[in-house]
């Protein structure tokens, strides 16, 4: 059977994951009266909360006699990991562009890969039914990225059809007629050549790109098979990159990719995207291959961490009460596992040997790993998110992590915006209209001064403004930026708090409790007002006495407490302060819990 096996590209919400719930629909993957859930390629529990793709999927479908295998990629440039691996399985590539945006730093990041591997795009500039869409304006400025990006004259020479994913049409012209996704099925087909494989009939051999594990099969691992054929039974063997052998095995299931099921099959031949079971120890980057074949398959380098934080086990006085996974054993294990499927991320123990570096792409990426953790009963404690530091080999210098941040927002805020970063160390590289009424704006800005600052923008934007940023370079320190302007309010008692008490505490600044929840001494329970922290009783209830007078008993009116995200409380601790991440609650405590500890090591810190 014919094969083509293609990638969808695009920036966090341009509609990559509606397009493919479209191209099932129509390829006839499903019944007609079959029920099917919206955004069904995300199947995990957060990506259907959260609304965005955080692993890549990979489906087929089959049109005109031919299979067409199409790996549906994350927009967030945290899990940009992902896509770079899954861009080696792929022959072509569809880079969709939001008619109205243009294209924004993820489309830029991933295409920049793509083109690099020498795959040749087709534009689909979508959401055209919208009022503000400029189609031809965002084709032009498609055209100048991938110039600016060095791409060939023939990639340069890329077919383009408008769309709308969620009305489920695609044309030559924003126009055309408005019918169904015929045009784009059959320029996949006359544009993405059938894969480049190195011989069907020589010895099996096959890139590991991803892996996941499955109760009842174990370990799976997905890739594209480059030469040979791979059968159900057969003996292989796994190589590491540098040729040494791993294991030698037998493959318990191959599995196919047929619709948005994995169907078993007997064999599967050069080209086809396939899943192997029966490896204990193979993992991603891995060559599985032939016992006779003794030359690794070639993979790529993925791009570096950017972010780090300091994860270990929970050490509070409410510890172990929610969560049933709480040794420093359980954490561990937790993190390899997760660090040998994500390439992106990196597990490193301690001096302590209850804590653990996770270093990662965002703040973003290492919230789905805590938020995930969590769901499955994990009690932890999280550090401040780190930057990773290089020094210069040459001149010795110290280099920080800068990004690229492109920001759409209504021209009023613009100013703020620029005032805010700026502050950050950030520099305006460009500022330009970007149609109704919006500015684009573009920075270069260290990765630590952005931590924390999205939940900043958003209220000073009024909720209108988009963020999106992307690791540009490593460049020279920048100096420090000025941290957290206000202190905290912390527990001096052990107990439930108390509204009587909470409430005469409201002059003091916003609290992060509910009358009733449990706190601990050391606990962070509010914001202070003022720039120093103030150990405060929220237990100090009302005194009872025989005598009533005027007034004594107004009731008790509380200000509903700021809702802690993990990620707003992530970026919200100084590096004195831990987050606590339980099944249950995410509550701030200091490190050292005892008011005098914490004084003496303050002055520690003081005279280091």
């Amino acid at each position: 059977m014919d094969l083509r096996n293609i990638a969808i590209i695009a920036h966090v919400d341009h509609g990559k994951t509606t397009l493919v719930d479209n191209l099932l629909r129509q390829s006839g993957t499903f019944r007609d009266n079959q029920q099917v859930a919206e955004r069904v390629m995300d199947s995990n529990d957060l990506e259907r909360e959260r609304g965005i793709t955080i692993l890549a999927k990979c489906t087929s479908v089959d049109w005109k006699g031919t299979r067409i295998n199409i790996v549906d990629t994350p927009g967030h440039a945290d899990f940009g990991g992902e896509v770079e691996r899954i861009l080696t399985m792929v022959d072509g590539v569809v880079v969709l562009v939001d008619a109205a945006e243009g294209p924004m730093p993820q489309t830029k990041f991933v295409t920049s890969k793509a083109l690099k591997l020498g795959l040749r795009p087709i534009v689909l500039v979508n959401k055209v039914d919208k009022p503000e869409q400029r189609a031809f304006e965002v084709q032009d400025e498609t055209f100048d990225l991938f110039a600016a990006l060095d791409a060939t004259d023939e990639q340069l020479d890329f077919p383009t059809l408008f769309a709308s994913a969620k009305q489920g049409w695609a044309a030559e012209s924003p126009d055309g007629p408005q019918e169904d996704f015929a045009p784009l099925f059959d320029l996949i087909l006359e544009h993405v050549p059938a894969p480049k494989v190195q011989s069907e009939d020589g010895k099996f051999a096959m890139l590991a790109t991803t892996l996941e594990s499955n109760n009842f099969l174990g370990r799976l691992l997905t890739g594209r098979i480059e030469s040979g054929t791979a059968k159900a039974g057969m003996t292989v063997k796994a190589m590491s990159r540098d040729g040494k052998q791993i294991e030698s095995t037998r493959i318990t299931k191959l599995l196919a990719y047929r619709g948005i099921e994995r169907v078993p099959v007997e064999e599967a031949h050069a080209g086809d995207i396939v899943c192997i079971a029966g490896f204990q120890k193979a993992t991603v980057a891995d060559t599985l291959c032939d016992p006779e074949v003794d030359t690794p398959l070639a993979a790529n380098p993925i791009d570096p961490s950017t972010l780090s934080i300091t994860m270990s086990i929970n050490d509070s006085p409410l510890a172990g009460r929610e969560g049933d996974k709480v040794t420093s054993r359980m954490i561990r294990d937790r993190l390899m596992r997760e660090a040998e499927g994500n390439v992106a991320l990196n597990v490193t123990e301690t001096d302590q040997k209850d804590a653990f570096e996770v270093a990662g792409r965002g703040e973003l990426q290492l919230g789905v790993l805590i938020e995930t953790m969590r769901r499955e009963g994990f009690e932890i404690t999280i550090s401040r998110p780190r930057v990773l530091y290089k020094n210069d080999s040459e001149t010795g210098q110290r280099l920080e992590p800068i990004e690229e941040v492109v920001i759409d927002v209504d021209e009023e805020h613009s100013g703020t915006v620029v005032e805010k970063i700026t502050m950050r160390k950030g520099e305006l590289q460009e500022m330009r209209p970007s149609g109704g009424g919006k500015q684009r704006l573009v920075f270069h800005c260290p990765s630590r001064g952005l931590i924390g600052y999205h939940g900043e923008f958003l209220t000073d934007t009024r909720g209108t403004g988009i963020m999106a940023r992307l690791f540009h370079d490593y460049a020279p320190y920048r100096g420090p930026i000025a941290g957290r302007r206000e202190g905290v309010l912390i527990s001096m008692e052990q107990g439930d708090a108390v509204a009587y008490a909470l409430w005469n505490l409201e002059d003091r600044g916003p609290m992060f409790v509910h009358p009733g929840d449990k706190v601990y001494q050391g606990m962070i329970i509010g914001e202070h007002n003022r720039g120093q922290d103030l150990e405060v009783n929220p237990l100090k209830a009302k005194q009872l006495s025989n005598v009533r007078a005027s007034g004594k008993d107004d009731a008790i009116l509380l200000t509903p407490p700021i809702k802690l995200t993990l990620e707003r409380a992530i970026s919200y601790i100084q590096d004195d302060e831990l987050v606590e991440v339980t099944p249950e609650n995410i509550r701030l405590r200091k490190r050292y819990l005892d008011t005098h500890e914490r004084k003496r090591m303050a002055k520690k810190a003081e005279q280091a």
